[in-house]
Order: structure tokens, then sequence, then C-alpha cells
């Protein structure tokens, strides 16, 4: 997605667009850094020269928005790394080897120097996939279900430890 797909609704005056100018082919996380440093938080696009329109915060989300599918059977894991040890399609190779498809897949730099990678798994319980991404060394930080599911088995999984304490007695 690029600069001229996510034009803001609202067109300003010929006289009125921002300062702030960006080309209408620049990448939309390109864009982020360069919205976030603008004075009035709008960008003008220019195409040719010429300005074609503006990008401002609600437009750069809606963008943003349109590029991750809604998907209701998708759970979210949270993974460590160290910079050296991240590698994608090494993530998506333990994710696929507990049959599960990976939908996202986000990376930042934690604040402890590591790396923190964000992913969104196609399986309603994410147990599988994080026992496979800890087999292949990866630490996992937090792992959410998208329904009740994973809740479910927490449950059941606290109910049975205390029914073998009750037969322990």
């Amino acid at each position: 997605m690029i600069a001229k797909d996510i034009l803001s609704l609202s067109k300003p005056a010929a006289d009125s667009y921002p300062p702030s100018k960006v080309d209408s082919e620049m990448p939309l996380f390109d864009l982020i850094p360069k919205l976030l440093d603008s004075g009035s938080h709008e960008l003008t696009v220019v195409e040719d020269g010429e300005p074609i329109g503006i990008i401002d915060e609600t437009s750069l989300l809606a963008g943003i928005g349109r590029m991750i599918a809604p998907r209701d059977d998708c759970s979210v894991i949270t993974v460590e790394c160290g910079p050296e040890d991240y590698c994608a399609s090494a993530i998506a190779h333990a994710i696929e080897d507990s049959d599960a498809h990976l939908v996202d897949l986000l990376s930042a730099p934690a604040d402890n120097g590591r790396m923190s990678v964000t992913l969104r798994v196609r399986h309603s319980d994410p147990t599988a996939a994080v026992r496979s991404l800890e087999r292949y060394g990866y630490h996992v930080v937090e792992a959410h279900s998208s329904g009740d599911h994973f809740q479910t088995m927490e449950i059941a999984t606290e109910r049975l430890l205390s029914l073998q304490v009750l037969m322990n007695v």
C-alpha cells in the first residue's frame, strides 16, 4: 500500500495544503514516522509536482486497517529472541509445524535489546503453536486465544488439578 492509496476523504482548499510533502508512491510504513513528525499530523501527497490530496491520522489508520484481514479464528502469540536468532521464515516454519497458518507477523526491537515478534496464527487454540515455537528455541512471552476455547481449557485443567489433589488425600 502506498501514499496515494490512503488519501483522506476531506480535501483542503487549494491554498491550505499542509507544508510537509510526500511522494504519492511512498510506502505506507515510511509514512508513519513522517506523519508523526509533522506539526499538523497531516501530509500533502504530491504526484508529478502537484498536490493530489492529504493524509491525516484517520486515513493512515484506515489504510493500516485495510491491510489487516479480520478473522475470528486467530490467536495472537508474542515471542522474544535475540536479534541474531530472528528469522521470519524459521518462525513461520515453527507455526506451520503445528498445523496452523501464519496470518500476520510484526517485529520490533524490545526494550531489553531483544526482538519482540507478534504473530497472528490461524488457530483458535494457540497451545500447539506455542509448543512448536518453544521447540524451535523461541521464548513465548504471551499467547491469547481468539475465543473461549483457550479459557475453557485453562478452567478444565484447573479443575483436573483440583480433583487430583482431592484424590491424593
